[in-house]
Parts: structure tokens; C-alpha cells; sequence
């Protein structure tokens, strides 16, 4: 205690008590002395979305340590929040990527803010390493988590809880994009979350050893996140068991008759459906085709069959238009029963969650495996189905290749499972004797 007593020059709340005092207090009053308790640190900023964030000057990032020479600067943006409004209009085009960015560099800012109380362009890499293990176990929780809720209300939070390994990783390659960004930007100096990402490159090959050349293999890398003809014919049925004796009921069963048609014959991303309008559909001479802007701004037209022509009269003859668009017809693709508005990919995938977890329902019992996978499966499993569908029903790859609009065609090879298919039916000659059974 002299020792402590003499090595303190301030009065620090966390020194060691001296002798002298410890044995003052032991003469003068034998009660405990009153505890001291720390007032609540108020925070630089509230948790809010980016576009209600009021940032103080000292943190807005005009002077990082991560700023590069304003001489390369090749975007119109001074402070750390307008550089992430310039990379996140490059993908405004592209509703189901721009969500995703929009939501981690939120996160990302506001934990840079609050967390560290410095600009985001001060974030070195060991900043980044605290935020990885942030992202997995939020904390306090009762400050960063919240339900669900609409972004202009107070009840938002960044985070519904911790994250899993794989919305880890979305998380980084999200963040990883924005850094990489302000770097050709002339805004940053350098991307220190680079140095994580190669580091833990390396670590997980050597942990995952000779396995990684198992999981590399063509077999494996198969799309399997796709419906078998079982399964799908149990979707078809759970929207055939919708009620449809009031209006909203069969205005439900309508629009998801068409979802699943949609889904199946052109095989489109969730987001895509969000963003078109009916007059993306069009007819050039005499052939009906749907005119899509895809992923990474391509374009690209899909052939519309028979029977996804018929789907799509029957709809928009359900909800009061003519019988095809015309080329000023911007209807949604998909519409809200309640006001016509369009629908999010976001509430596409809950709606199909509903139809999958009631589909599952109607599977035999035998068939538990597919019961688990209809139950996880997503919006985007409707893109592979459809994709698989073009495939088995004889459609030549090639085409498959291009109604998927897939640059590689690797990448339509992966939806092949012809050969493995008949591989395991071969399989099922070998039968395992065992003695009491027949």
C-alpha cells in the first residue's frame, strides 16, 4: 500500500487505497464507505439510421487518420457519412444489395461512433478485429437489439441479436466492399480490414487441412438449396389450400398462384421482382419475353412460355388491367393487397415462408428430411427450382444458361444432377442382409 500510495500522483478511483487512508477509516468509522457509482457516459450520437444521424464535427471523419491526400479524392464527399452515400448509390439499381450495404455500413458507423468514438476513416485494424467479435455478441444488448420494426420509429435498433457465423461473414464482405471503395475513391488511405480478411483466409485453411479438398469438389459444390417434384407439388397444394372465401383471402391466392409460376418459369432473384414493372413484359413479333436489369446492372430478356403467359393474364385480369401490358404499363410485378403498392423482396420472402412452413405440413411423414428443408427454404430457392425445373425437363443448357443469366457456364452446370441421380438409384441395388429381416 506505501508503495501504491507513493506511485500515485492523482486522486484515480481505480489506485490503490494507502495505508494511511485504510487505516483512517478503520479508526474513524467501522461502516463501509458509500459506493461511488459511475454516471451513464452519454453517447456521441443515438442510434438511428444513417440519414437521421446528426454527427459532430469532431467525428464526421473530415479529418480521419485513415484520409487520404482530398487531392485524390474522386467522390463528392467530405465527411465519413456523405463517402458511404456515395457508395451506396451505386447499387441503387439493385434493391436487395442496396438493403444489405445500407444495413452493415450503418452498423458499422454507429458502432465506429458510439463504441469507439472515432470517425470511421480513424478505424485501424485492430478496431476491425473488436468489431468482428462485436457483430457476433452485440452488447449491451438492451442498447444494440431490438425486434424488428420500421427504421422512422424509435423502436429501430441495428441488430435483432447476435449474429451467426455465415451473417459474420456477409457482414465482412459488405463492409470489405465499402472499404474497398473509399479506397479507389481517393477518400481512404488504405483498407485495413483487408489484413483481417488474409489472415483469417489462412487460418481457416489450416484448420480446415486436406477437408478443404473434399469441399472443393464438383459434387459437393452441387445447388442443392432448390424443391424436388415432391416438394413442390406440396407448395402447389398449400396455396391451393388457401381460403379464399373473403376478398383479402383471394386476393392472397391470386397474387401467390402467380409467385409461384413466376418463380418456376423465369426463375428470377427476389429483388428483381421488387424493381420491375409490368411492362417489362413484351411482345416482339408475336413472341412474349420478360426484359430484365439484373445483377451488376446487365441486361438481359427471358423467354415468357405458354404457361407463364397464361399465369400472367390470369393475374392481371384478376386485379382489373388488360390482358397483357403495354409499354407504359408500370404496374408492380407483384402488388400488396392493401394498396397496390410493391411488394419488398423482403415481404416476398415472408410470404413464401408461410407457403413453405405449409407445405412442409402436407408432406408425408416419412419424408421428415424434406419437411426441414422446405422450412428453411427462402425467395431464392424459388430462383434455383426454377433453374433445376428448365434442366430436367430437357431444355437445352445452353438456354438454361441464358434464361439464368449465368456468365459462366460452370454455373449452370452446378444445377445438373442427372448423373448423380442415376449414380444413386444404382446405389440402391446394394442392400444390407441382417438377420431377423426380411
Amino acid at each position: 500500500y506505501i508503495q501504491a500510495s507513493k506511485a500515485c500522483k492523482a486522486d484515480c478511483r481505480n489506485c490503490v487505497p494507502t495505508y494511511r487512508d485504510k487505516l483512517s477509516r478503520m479508526k474513524t468509522s467501522p461502516a463501509k464507505p458509500p459506493v461511488s457509482v459511475a454516471k451513464p457516459v452519454a453517447m456521441p450520437v443515438p442510434l438511428r439510421p444513417l440519414d437521421e444521424l446528426e454527427i459532430p464535427p469532431e467525428l464526421d471523419g473530415r479529418t480521419g487518420d485513415n484520409r487520404a491526400d482530398p487531392a485524390r479524392l474522386q467522390i463528392a464527399a467530405h465527411s465519413d457519412a456523405d463517402a458511404i452515400r456515395c457508395f451506396l448509390v451505386e447499387y441503387d439499381r439493385s434493391p436487395g444489395t442496396f438493403r444489405i450495404y445500407q444495413r452493415e455500413c450503418e452498423r458499422l458507423l454507429l458502432w465506429s461512433l458510439v463504441e469507439c468514438r472515432k470517425p470511421l476513416s480513424s478505424l485501424n485494424r485492430q478496431d476491425f478485429e473488436g468489431y468482428l467479435n462485436f457483430l457476433a455478441d452485440p452488447q449491451p444488448a438492451g442498447l444494440w437489439c431490438g425486434p424488428k420494426a420500421e427504421r422512422a420509429t424509435e423502436r429501430w435498433r441495428p441488430f435483432v441479436g447476435p449474429l451467426s457465423e455465415s451473417a459474420v461473414l456477409t457482414a465482412m464482405a459488405a463492409i470489405n466492399s465499402l472499404m474497398r471503395y473509399l479506397v479507389d475513391a481517393g477518400y481512404l488511405l488504405g483498407n485495413p480490414l483487408g489484413l483481417i480478411r488474409q489472415r483469417r483466409r489462412k487460418m481457416s485453411a489450416e484448420a480446415a487441412g486436406p477437408l478443404r479438398a473434399v469441399a472443393s469438389t464438383d459434387e459437393v459444390e452441387k445447388i442443392e438449396r432448390f424443391l424436388d417434384e415432391q416438394m413442390w407439388q406440396a407448395v402447389t397444394a398449400a396455396i391451393e389450400a388457401m381460403p379464399r372465401d373473403a376478398e383479402r383471402g383471394r386476393d392472397e391466392y391470386e397474387r401467390a398462384r402467380f409467385i409461384a409460376a413466376t418463380l418456376y418459369m423465369l426463375a428470377p432473384r427476389a429483388g428483381e421482382l421488387e424493381s420491375h414493372r409490368m411492362n417489362s413484359f413484351r411482345e416482339e413479333r408475336g413472341l412474349w419475353w420478360w426484359h430484365v436489369l439484373g445483377k451488376g446492372g446487365k441486361k438481359a430478356k427471358v423467354p415468357v412460355a405458354d404457361d407463364m403467359l397464361k399465369a400472367l393474364i390470369r393475374y392481371r385480369k384478376y386485379l382489373g388491367l388488360s390482358a397483357v401490358p403495354r409499354r407504359d404499363d408500370t404496374t408492380p410485378i407483384l402488388v400488396s393487397v392493401k394498396d397496390r403498392s410493391p411488394i419488398t423482396a423482403r415481404r416476398l420472402n415472408q410470404i413464401l415462408k408461410k407457403i413453405f412452413s405449409a407445405a412442409a405440413e402436407l408432406l408425408p411423414a416419412d419424408a421428415e428430411h424434406k419437411k426441414e428443408k422446405l422450412r428453411a427454404a427462402s425467395a431464392h430457392w424459388g430462383r434455383h427450382t426454377g433453374i433445376t425445373a428448365k434442366l430436367d425437363s430437357g431444355i437445352d443448357e445452353r438456354f438454361v444458361q441464358k434464361d439464368a443469366r449465368h456468365s459462366d457456364a460452370r454455373t449452370t452446370q452446378r444445377y445438373i444432377h442427372e448423373e448423380e441421380e442415376r449414380w444413386h438409384d444404382e446405389a440402391q441395388k446394394q442392400r444390407l442382409p441382417w438377420s431377423g429381416e426380411k
